[in-house]
């Protein structure tokens, strides 16, 4: 069995990860994907997590949030709105 540095990632570009974190949004809150703003982007190369920051303007106020994504699974694992 292959030790988790020799897995392939799924998520292995700051692009993959930003189309990632816009499609959950999407999903979630129903906007269009000209209203989101990507805000920053962050690689943890210790858990091997992207974070990306979103904004997006919700009727009556801005909302911004932090969606943290596994590598390797490709998958949403938490979302922090601020």
């Amino acid at each position: 069995m292959p030790g988790i540095g020799l897995i392939k990632r799924r998520l292995e570009t700051k692009a993959q990860a930003v189309a990632l974190a816009t499609s959950h949004i999407l999903k979630e809150c129903n906007k269009n994907a000209e209203n989101i703003s990507i805000l920053e982007t962050k690689y943890d190369t210790d858990s091997g997590d992207w974070y990306v920051a979103a904004g997006w303007n919700d009727s009556s106020r801005a909302r911004r949030a932090v969606i943290q994504m596994d590598s390797i699974l490709g998958t949403v694992t938490n979302v922090r709105e601020l």
